[in-house]
């Protein structure tokens, strides 16, 4: 008895410690609170088969990795990360991915593929919307992006957000003044935003999104040279938005999520108006010149800003659900 009580017992002090951590842990995950390694006991391999697939769809089909990135972004600007980009249309209300903001979004069908291994191991248990968050962390490392830590404990949410998304995500044309007051609102400041905007570093732009930039004359703040070489990719005005008609976000690095992205701007060949307007506003310019000149800086500011962004708003606790199927809200 008396050994049990003595505080000076190491291996006392030792069970006291451990039992305060998952007594911390408990109550983190009692309260809805993201946190990491959320998976440690009720699916220990959760974040490991994330991980394994999207290596192997990487190595199958390299622009998966671009997907994900640029899912965490379309899902967590709107309302929550809740994974309601992957909700399907249905008769009761239209699937944000039919949108014109998240048009040339793809590979959700791997999504399924890997909530369907989770199930597997662990039924009812882990997120969409923490697939969709592990998934970009690992994805922008395999890009050659930094890696970083990301909090798990989202869960899914029950509906669309389909007619509100227009009040959140801007748009490919949207003034620097929209685009940081968007960002701002969700509590990530300049410097970050100007980074997160460094995902178009990698993968393409469909032509239905340039030709506003190139016809009937090519916007003055295109570099000449560059503008005609666009124009030889998107030869006309009006592009068949389900042709593969695309450029390149950087022609030297296409799928190295690089800070070539901002010396391109600086060159003035910035594919999206978003993305050249960078470069005219004195609130962002200093970040473009620091990103350009220094790869590591613009790592770090990425990894964060890709953290905050991850962590806007999750439904936690109680809220939402864990859905089944990603595609669907449960029955």
């Amino acid at each position: 008895m008396g050994e049990i009580c003595n505080l000076r017992n190491p291996a006392t002090l030792f069970s006291l410690s451990l039992l305060f951590l998952l007594f911390i842990s408990s109550a983190a995950e009692a309260n809805g609170k993201l946190r990491l390694g959320y998976y440690s006991k009720s699916c220990p391999r959760a974040e490991t088969i994330v991980k394994e697939q999207v290596l192997k769809l990487y190595h199958k089909h390299g622009n998966t990795a671009v997907s994900w990135v640029r899912s965490l972004f379309h899902d967590c600007m709107v309302e929550s990360c809740d994974a309601s980009l992957l909700l399907e249309s249905t008769e009761e209300s239209m699937s944000e991915q039919t949108a014109r903001r998240n048009f040339g979004l793809r590979n959700f069908k791997y999504v399924t593929t890997i909530k369907d291994l989770l199930e597997e191991e662990c039924p009812n248990t882990v997120s969409c919307a923490d697939i969709i968050a592990l998934s970009a962390r690992d994805g922008a490392a395999l890009l050659g992006g930094p890696k970083f830590d990301m909090k798990t404990g989202r869960r899914d949410s029950k509906v669309s957000f389909l007619k509100v998304l227009n009040d959140f995500i801007p748009d490919h044309n949207s003034s620097i003044s929209v685009v940081l007051s968007r960002f701002e609102k969700i509590g990530i400041d300049t410097e970050k935003t100007v980074a997160i905007l460094g995902a178009h570093s990698v993968g393409r732009v469909h032509c239905v999104n340039l030709v506003g930039r190139l016809y009937p004359t090519i916007d003055p703040t295109i570099n000449p040279e560059y503008g005609m070489y666009l124009r030889k990719r998107c030869p006309n005005d009006h592009p068949d938005p389900h042709a593969v008609l695309y450029s390149r976000n950087d022609r030297v690095t296409p799928m190295v999520l690089d800070n070539f992205y901002y010396k391109n701007l600086i060159q003035h060949k910035g594919l999206l108006g978003i993305d050249q307007g960078l470069l005219y506003d004195p609130r962002t310019l200093p970040y473009v010149k620091k990103m350009a000149a220094d790869n590591t800086y613009f790592h770090q500011q990425f990894a964060l800003g890709m953290v905050l962004l991850s962590e806007n708003n999750p439904l936690t606790g109680s809220s939402g659900e864990i859905r089944k199927d990603c595609r669907f809200v449960n029955k």
